[in-house]
């Protein structure tokens, strides 16, 4: 359960953004998301060489 601690007159709308952002760091929805259809396990493995290759290639342009 998700608890986000209001300070005395504190804004609704910060303490709203407080929740969505605790929300959205349990992955939840991403869960949900990922559960809807089946994905192999090659599938699965492709996507993630496809990223580390991405986030390398990111990391050394940035050398």
């Amino acid at each position: 359960m998700i608890i986000v601690p209001l300070k005395e007159g504190e804004n609704i709308e910060r303490a709203l953004k407080k929740f969505k952002r605790k929300y959205e760091k349990t992955g939840v929805i991403k869960e949900l998301r990922s559960r809807q259809a089946f994905t192999k396990p090659s599938v699965n493995r492709r996507e993630q060489m496809k990223k580390a290759i991405y986030v390398q290639k990111l990391q050394r342009e940035e050398e």
